[in-house]
């Protein structure tokens, strides 16, 4: 029977644990993997917390990722509408043509030959940490940097401005600021990128943004893909580094079995981005027509906001969700996404992550939190969870 007369919920947004979801997500899957959704701006929609349904939703073109479906689960209401060149949100075919300008650039053979440069940047790091000698934080000197240096490398983006786009980047990305903030930062890295976009043309070199400017696309477009790659290609991996290690500095038993073991690495990557589902808010779609899920009449032109947390936690896929095993098969998590909008730099940070945790963990046997777990605070309002600072010693 399908359900139409459901009371709506609020996302809920208090963790009980700095790596779980909240725990009233996990209720709320357990009753049922479709609910009715109250979003801050007064609409009502959907949230999905289902592994399947989740699946159903971001594989299925009746639901929309263009802009006039954005809604934000928490803050103050619905965001700006998508802005030139940043595809994704859009659908096919006109993120097709966006998308595909970047799909090449991130193939596993590509990635396997940035791979050197990846050890290179890290060895970098772990190099300066121990020079600086303990304590430090983490995120400044480690999970920042090497994400910021490879993407740079990669775009053609000047990486002494660093500091500029990454500040940018974590204001767009809080719903703790104020709206009025986060469109100055959007037009700040704009300008900052069509800038750099016009001296492409006039002298391109051998970077990504060179051959984006070579495109059809005008400078704004272009400039909107490049924040999407450098915002997206720095921030996310960021705070799966830094959380990645508050992480296993939690749960020794399974970091001195990565130490042990390093062959694991590869699914412990996979596993680690299952259980900890950086992106805490969803993903948001809008339905075209009138769709069926899971017994739920989704109505032309509401929202669906998939809880990625939620579904990367479903027992009916995964045994023992609540669990971190860095030994486990999770290679159907959706912390990547999932269909067409599928993180197209995932393979980046796959090694990325790989390298990194690898280098760390061999580097420092000592490696331990320098502060007391409670004092550590995380980005509990951003769209990319994390730690804001990660102290540690060795």
């Amino acid at each position: 029977m399908t359900r139409t007369d459901l009371k709506p919920v609020r996302f809920p947004t208090e963790r009980t644990c700095p790596f779980s979801p909240p725990p009233e997500l996990t209720e709320l899957r357990d009753e049922h993997p479709v609910h009715r959704l109250a979003y801050p701006d007064g609409a009502v929609g959907w949230l999905v917390t289902g592994h399947a349904a989740a699946r159903a939703v971001l594989s299925d073109p009746r639901f929309s990722a263009r802009g006039e479906h954005r809604r934000a689960a928490v803050g103050g209401g619905t965001p700006e509408p998508a802005r030139p060149g940043v595809f994704i949100f859009m659908d096919p075919p006109e993120h097709t043509r966006f998308r595909k300008l970047f799909t090449g650039e991130f193939t596993v053979r590509r990635t396997r030959r940035i791979e050197p440069e990846v050890e290179k940047i890290t060895a970098g790091r772990i190099a300066a940490m121990r020079e600086m000698g303990p304590p430090l934080d983490l995120v400044r000197e480690f999970a920042l940097p090497i994400p910021s240096l490879v993407i740079c490398e990669l775009l053609g983006v000047p990486y002494e401005d660093h500091e500029f786009f990454q500040r940018h980047s974590e204001i767009m990305l809080d719903h703790e600021r104020a709206m009025d903030e986060a469109v100055e930062s959007y037009t700040l890295m704009a300008e900052f990128l069509s800038e750099l976009v016009r001296r492409k043309r006039g002298k391109p070199q051998d970077d990504l943004l060179s051959r984006v400017a070579a495109s059809d696309l005008t400078d704004i477009e272009a400039a909107g893909s490049a924040m999407l790659m450098l915002a997206a290609g720095h921030e996310t991996t960021a705070k799966m580094l830094g959380l990645g290690t508050y992480l296993l500095l939690s749960n020794p038993d399974q970091l001195e079995m990565l130490r042990n073991r390093p062959e694991l690495i590869n699914g412990a990557v996979e596993e680690m981005m299952r259980y900890l589902s950086i992106v805490q808010f969803g993903l948001v779609r809008g339905a075209t027509e009138d769709v069926e899920l899971e017994g739920r009449l989704i109505r032309e032109g509401e929202a669906v906001t998939v809880a990625l947390s939620a579904a990367n936690r479903d027992p009916g896929l995964f045994p023992d969700p609540d669990a971190l095993d860095l030994s486990r098969d999770a290679g159907r998590h959706l912390g990547f996404g999932y269909g067409v909008h599928q993180c197209v730099g995932q393979q980046l940070a796959r090694v990325e992550m790989r390298v990194a945790f690898r280098q760390l963990i061999s580097a420092f046997p000592g490696l331990r939190l320098d502060v007391a777990p409670g004092e550590i605070e995380t980005t509990r309002l951003a769209s990319m969870y994390g730690v804001r600072r990660l102290p540690v010693s060795w």
